[in-house]
């Protein structure tokens, strides 16, 4: 299989790219999660280039790209503007685009500026508003083993983000919530450790997946999804993070759009429902290909 590894200049940085396969499909461009997990965890994704070229890159800050000690670098819209050098750089000029959690998020604020070339979109385990995901994960956060509830109550009053039985709790929360295979494939450890200490991730989120107190908290688009006019898919886990309801609300604010649900997944299906995820896509992928020729 074809494969193809290198930096791109990123505002005067330098960030990490991966090319993998080829074929007749529209190429598929990846935005993976965080902000700041690095592509790793995207990993089983490659299945997909098979009969298309697909791109992993990792944003600037985290994994194999430049990160710079720069707070003001981390916001939405630099990221935006990110996607527009990569795909430039690469010469991606008609692609489909996949979004999963955060790059979810980064990839309807890319829609949104209605860029050239885009054929097809998939949202995956992400949402339209951060307040409301904050709503959805509070919900999940009460099921939770009453001491666990009352342990996270405490410590998030008086921000003890590391206070052991605070880490105790959020990781009994991601074993329900962000990926429910048991133990986490090495990509995912990948991803964990790529954001241990990682600047982009406590600027623009907080803490912690659920506690979201850095510049993207009042993120809201669902006012504007009509203006994303493509193609879109939208995929969810049944006990996701990002709730059946966050998929809801893109599905009905985005025109023509659908949501598949993985019901033996959380947030990371890719990983958990890997085979069905992939034919999930790939199908989707494929029909609309066949609108564009």
């Amino acid at each position: 299989m074809r494969e193809e590894t290198g930096f791109i200049p990123v505002d005067g940085h330098r960030v990490w790219y991966r090319r993998v396969g080829g074929g007749p499909g529209l190429p598929l461009l990846l935005l993976h999660g965080g902000p700041g997990a690095g592509h790793d965890y995207l990993e089983p994704l490659q299945d997909l280039a098979r009969d298309r070229e697909v791109i992993f890159y990792d944003q600037l800050g985290c994994g194999r790209s430049d990160r710079p000690d720069d707070p003001a670098l981390w916001r939405i819209e630099r990221s935006v503007r990110e996607v527009d050098t990569v795909r430039k750089a690469l010469g991606l000029e008609r692609i489909h685009l996949l979004g999963q959690s955060w790059g979810g998020w980064l990839g309807v604020e890319y829609m949104l500026s209605h860029p050239p070339g885009i054929a097809g979109l998939v949202l995956a385990s992400t949402s339209a508003s951060i307040p409301q995901f904050v709503a959805e994960a509070s919900k999940l956060k009460a099921q939770l083993p009453p001491a666990m509830v009352a342990v996270m109550a405490r410590c998030e009053a008086a921000g003890q983000w590391n206070d052991p039985q605070y880490l105790e709790a959020v990781m009994a929360f991601y074993r329900r919530h962000l990926c429910r295979v048991d133990p986490w494939p090495d990509c995912m450890q990948r991803t964990v450790r790529n954001l241990e200490g990682n600047q982009v991730y406590e600027v623009m989120n907080g803490p912690n997946e659920f506690i979201v107190i850095g510049n993207l908290k009042d993120w809201n688009r669902i006012d504007r999804l009509g203006e994303i006019r493509v193609p879109t898919l939208i995929t969810v886990g049944a006990h996701d993070e990002l709730t059946p309801a966050c998929a809801e609300t893109l599905r009905a604010g985005i025109p023509g759009s659908r949501v598949v649900q993985f019901d033996d997944s959380s947030h990371t299906a890719h990983i958990e429902e890997t085979t069905r995820y992939l034919a999930v896509v790939d199908a989707f992928l494929r029909e609309v290909d066949a609108l564009t020729t």
